[in-house]
């Protein structure tokens, strides 16, 4: 795996033609939204100009997003036959993702199945997860397995299955374990950073032109709790 930064700090885990893949940090949005803050996406956007001297506008395809508190993986498409390949991968959900989680409240089980329904509140922008299916709710469902014991947190792996709004934040609240730093869903106190200790850590997924099986690894944020790791 590579490492490549330029003046804007950005962490390349891979890059090629057709994609590019980054190591998205703490506050970033990889899409432009209300706040008018500048997303990642223009981030890579000018990278990609500058380090190949493209003239004009540079194409680059929003495949898939990070909640903003959130650290990890997220993958652009350079060219708009990336980008439908790519859109069909992800809706079909034909990617290995592997999230890394840190709470304080240990779950019951030390490995677990987690099937809830989600329901979005866009007012507050907000997601719940039921036991049961009520109305308006979507199918919900990841793995989780308890690998490292912390002082004061533990460590989860997390296969996920589905990708609804704020699915693990929301899971992992249900069950009394909610992610560090996560006040929307029950952690009594944020991260100095403002971010939460979420991760997308790994991503398994077919090239969409060259059809070779890629595994894409994101190292952690240099933080003191990920370092324990």
């Amino acid at each position: 795996m590579k490492e490549i930064s330029n003046k804007n700090n950005l962490q390349v885990l891979h890059e090629d033609n057709h994609i590019i893949v980054v190591n998205k940090r703490v506050g970033d949005i990889v899409q432009g939204d209300k706040t008018g803050d500048k997303p990642l996406s223009e981030v890579v956007k000018e990278y990609v100009k500058e380090k190949y001297n493209k003239p004009g506008e540079v194409f680059l395809g929003v495949v898939h997003r990070l909640d903003r508190p959130t650290t990890g993986i997220v993958v652009f498409a350079r060219t708009s036959k990336a980008l439908t390949r790519l859109n069909e991968l992800f809706k079909n959900r034909e990617t290995q993702k592997t999230y890394w989680a840190i709470v304080k409240n240990k779950p019951a089980k030390p490995e677990d199945s987690l099937v809830h329904f989600i329901k979005r509140n866009e007012k507050n922008n907000t997601s719940k997860a039921h036991i049961k299916e009520v109305p308006d709710s979507k199918l919900a469902s990841l793995d989780y397995t308890v690998f490292k014991e912390l002082n004061n947190y533990f460590a989860l792996e997390i296969n996920l299955h589905t990708g609804r709004h704020h699915q693990i934040r929301a899971q992992l609240s249900a069950i009394g374990s909610p992610i560090k730093g996560d006040l929307k869903y029950g952690f009594d106190r944020s991260n100095p950073d403002g971010g939460i200790h979420l991760h997308a850590r790994k991503l398994v997924f077919v090239h969409p032109v060259s059809k070779e099986t890629l595994s894409i690894t994101a190292p952690v944020p240099n933080e003191v709790i990920w370092n324990a790791l």
